[in-house]
């Protein structure tokens, strides 16, 4: 049976640095950028909802050394009780950032029903805290947070700390090669596959094991987290981390299709793609047409 979909616009700058004094990272225009391409009904969502964020500000909390960290939280609850709502219909939700702040929202959202997994694929780990960041964007954090690494204003809202278990993630995609960079998610209990593991031990093989992983531990279901700066840097350029390589959108489906397919998939979120740096949207249009295939076909799969 095809999933019944709900389209959840939240998008959400919160998490990054200002990309020059007093300018507001631009990711904040994704959802609109990509209605352009009609994405949410091609990507078959039934329901639309826009969640408005809280003002971009850029200002470190003292207190937990991360940038708008109360905005944060206060958003990450709005979206929890969103994506709460949508599982709890029965729904798959599509939860289009924005930056991977995001993440928080739906993990803290799932987390109230249940106990998930968590596929994240990213060309960063996302896996540090304050004291090992440049910057205090919770964008780089992200991972870390959710796992209930970091100060407990965003770890631990309303006590629901880890939102998801290290043992039950996933990481794929990394292409960071410095060593001090990887350290920590090393030492940690996450499934972390970077770049070149993923593609040795093969993308479609890497999406199987995590679902066994849902299976054996029976897990109430798992989430996608999508940031696009896992695609290769020709193919994506418009975001604000930029890497050489990455991964085709080839490679993309083949680890997307039996993901979004399963019946355990909540939802996904998608992150980064900042359309100020894609004014005419020549990379956001073949991204829609990628990502929406991908989807068309996983709601028409037979598992």
């Amino acid at each position: 049976m095809a999933p019944i979909r709900t389209f959840i616009a939240a998008p959400s700058n919160l998490g990054l640095k200002p990309p020059a004094p007093g300018v507001a990272p631009g990711v904040r225009h994704l959802p609109e950028h990509l209605q352009q391409f009609s994405f949410a009904s091609r990507a078959g969502a039934v329901q639309t909802i826009y969640l408005e964020p809280p003002t971009y500000h850029g200002d470190i909390d003292p207190e937990t050394r991360m940038r708008n960290a109360d905005a944060i939280r206060g958003y990450s609850i709005v979206l929890a009780e969103q994506v709460q709502d949508t599982v709890r219909a029965g729904r798959q939700a599509i939860v289009l950032g924005g930056d991977c702040s995001i993440l928080l929202g739906c993990m803290l959202g799932l987390r109230s029903q249940g106990n998930y997994g968590l596929f994240f694929l990213d060309g960063h780990t996302d896996y540090m805290w304050p004291e090992h960041s440049a910057t205090g964007g919770v964008a780089g954090m992200d991972l870390a947070l959710v796992t209930g690494n970091g100060h407990e204003k965003l770890t631990d809202i309303h006590h629901c700390r880890p939102y998801v278990p290290e043992q039950q993630v996933f990481c794929c995609g990394n292409r960071v090669p410095d060593e001090s960079y990887v350290q920590l998610i090393r030492q940690s209990q996450i499934n972390y596959y970077d770049l070149d593991a993923l593609r040795r031990f093969g993308l479609p093989a890497t999406a199987v094991q995590f679902l066994q992983l849902v299976e054996t531990r029976g897990l109430d279901g798992f989430w996608v987290h999508l940031d696009v700066d896992v695609l290769h840097n020709d193919l994506m350029p418009c975001v604000d981390s930029p890497q050489p390589g990455g991964l085709s959108y080839a490679e993309l489906r083949s680890v997307l299709l039996p993901l979004l397919s399963a019946p355990a998939c909540k939802g996904i979120d998608i992150t980064i793609l900042d359309p100020t740096l894609d004014p005419d949207g020549r990379y956001a249009s073949v991204f829609v047409d990628h990502l929406t295939g991908i989807l068309q076909d996983a709601a028409t799969a037979v598992l």
